[in-house]
């Protein structure tokens, strides 16, 4: 394959046992006469079981190099050096059309979609084209819907209901597989929350993941320009406050997104009419807003506050300022019945002094505190039939007192539980979303 060649990559993934590698499967079985398609197929354990499974149901092989297998970790974190090495390999050594990449079952989309918008890397060989996440309809009606817990994870583990909830907010199509296991009706209730998470998102339905490969392979849905009007979360961020909270980010050298300026993920635009249902707050009754502070949580208080976490929000994400937790930020994503909040990057006040004016100066509408510098709140909430002004005056509750806030020397002496991860029990999703249906 030639340098100028740029074939189109399609990034498939979902959670643990919703069917990717049977839909790789069924794209190399009914697709072989009409599509010259690589595979590359990461998998945790040492032995990369999907990539037998694919080796097994396909005319493919290790040996003839249709076949990529990356194990014994993810290649969204650990084996992105691997990753390269494949990606240059297949490019420099293989001919083919198409490249498809099936991510881990417990692997982030992000990072690897990353890697085809950064420049200087062996992914530059290639055109990220489509973003694809299949979800078991059966499971994620027990997770979200029944609000049952999905495989608790280990003590300061990510919890996989929260990955999942991104592993939705992050796709240009959604293949609903296992339809045959849920009824007509709970199928609706899935739906309903998938586009609560991610308005506008191209749904397939399907039953043992037979797709038809036109609507994953060479679609040019990825669009990275329009990548931040994806998630619900995000767009009333980006909305209504800016880029700022990316930004902010972005200077702290963490790469929560693809990139933290907003190319998260999106469509082009032979599909910019799906964009009229990116704001539909009347949609399933579904309401959000914005909560933004500019003091700290209590982090007593406002662990308290999320162990009763309100019935009436669905989704919830965002970063936030806790008491003597002032060098970092905190990320916060609540999906199902649990809360996670986990460690993001520094604040831009605690950088040096030349990294510190380069953010200043870089965003005029930014907020600085002549004291606390660009430490800050702020929280998407989505739900149905919230109560935003008891919402707010309770997590108003939550924030330090003038008399606390002049005690800064004191917030170490904090019992502070986070980062970490909050559980707890509340009434099924179905009993929340149906509030305001149909309107």
């Amino acid at each position: 394959m030639s340098f100028e060649d740029q074939p189109p990559v399609t990034v498939l993934s979902g959670g643990l046992g919703a069917g990717k590698t049977t839909l790789l499967n069924h794209l190399l079985t009914v697709g072989s006469e009409q599509y010259d398609i690589a595979v590359l197929v990461n998998d945790v354990g040492e032995v990369n079981v999907d990539a037998d499974l694919i080796e097994s149901g396909s005319d493919l092989s290790m040996d003839d190099g249709g076949v990529t297998e990356l194990s014994n970790g993810c290649i969204c974190c650990g084996l992105q050096n691997e990753l390269d090495q494949e990606l240059r390999r297949l490019a420099l050594d293989e001919e083919f059309d198409y490249l498809v990449i099936e991510a881990s079952g417990i692997s982030d989309p992000v990072p690897i979609a990353q890697r085809f918008v950064s420049p200087a890397r062996a992914s530059s060989l290639y055109e990220l084209d489509t973003t694809v996440t299949v979800v078991d309809a059966h499971q994620f009606h027990q997770t979200f819907v029944l609000d049952e817990p999905l495989n608790p994870t280990e003590d300061g583990a990510r919890p996989l209901s929260d990955l999942l909830a991104e592993q939705v907010e992050f796709c240009d199509v959604l293949v609903l597989n296992k339809c045959d296991l849920v009824s007509a009706e709970e199928r609706e209730e899935v739906e309903r929350v998938i586009r609560t998470f991610h308005p506008g998102v191209d749904i397939v339905r399907t039953t043992e993941s037979a797709v038809d490969p036109e609507r994953i392979l060479g679609t040019g849905r990825f669009d990275k320009d329009e990548a931040s009007n994806a998630a619900r979360w995000r767009q009333l961020i980006s909305s209504d406050h800016g880029d700022a909270t990316d930004d902010a980010l972005h200077e702290h050298n963490v790469e929560v997104e693809i990139d933290v300026h907003g190319h998260e993920h999106g469509h082009s635009d032979d599909h910019s009419h799906e964009h009229d249902h990116l704001h539909p707050p009347e949609e399933f009754g579904v309401e959000s807003f914005v909560y933004e502070r500019h003091r700290p949580f209590h982090p007593e208080r406002f662990h308290e506050w999320l162990c009763s976490f309100p019935n009436s929000v669905v989704r919830a994400k965002g970063h936030l300022w806790v008491a003597g937790r002032d060098r970092y930020a905190l990320d916060l994503s609540q999906a199902g019945t649990q809360t996670h909040v986990e460690v993001n990057g520094r604040w831009a006040v605690t950088l040096p002094d030349f990294q510190r004016e380069s953010y200043r100066e870089s965003g005029a509408d930014r907020h600085w505190d002549e004291k606390w510098g660009d430490r800050e709140t702020k929280l998407v909430f989505i739900g149905a039939g919230m109560d935003e002004s008891h919402l707010v005056e309770t997590l108003d509750e939550c924030l330090l007192s003038e008399t606390e806030m002049e005690l800064d020397d004191d917030w170490d002496t904090f019992e502070n539980p986070f980062p970490g991860t909050i559980e707890w029990s509340q009434p099924p999703m179905q009993q929340r979303l149906v509030v305001g249906e149909g309107q």
